[in-house]
């Protein structure tokens, strides 16, 4: 079974509802729940997509929606080896990059989904946008 990373954007815009994104990021779900791939997001962008959802809804809406989809992702732990090598890590754009990435390698994660590629030009693991992952499937 394949283990997918999803990042933090792909999140926000399937649960925020971005307008111009939402509809590939609720593709790259329905198709997961369809080929019965695994769909993991770091326990960072868990936190992260709370915040951002709390600022476009009440905590209590936030906190209930991530209820929810928290059914469909694993959560990948972090740890201190994780922390130290993002922290070292100067390839990545921010520490969340990082973080994500290192989380990915630590967890046996196939591929990273991200709408944004620049910011894992340093992975070593493939890297999508959810446009190319449907498209290659």
């Amino acid at each position: 079974m394949k283990k997918l990373l999803i990042d933090t954007n792909i999140v926000i815009d399937l649960l925020s509802k971005r307008k111009g994104f939402y509809d590939d990021a609720a593709q790259l779900f329905s198709k997961a729940d369809q080929d019965k791939l695994k769909l993991t997001i770091s326990s960072l962008t868990f936190a992260n997509t709370n915040y951002i959802l709390s600022k476009l809804r009440s905590a209590k809406d936030a906190r209930e929606i991530l209820r929810k989809f928290k059914v469909l992702v694993e959560l990948l732990p972090l740890n201190d080896k994780i922390t130290e090598l993002a922290l070292s890590d100067e390839s990545f754009p921010d520490f969340e990059d990082g973080l994500q990435y290192y989380s990915a390698l630590e967890n046996d994660v196939d591929i990273i989904i991200t709408r944004n590629k620049k910011d894992f030009k340093s992975s070593k693991l493939p890297v999508l946008t959810s446009k190319e992952f449907l498209a290659s499937f």
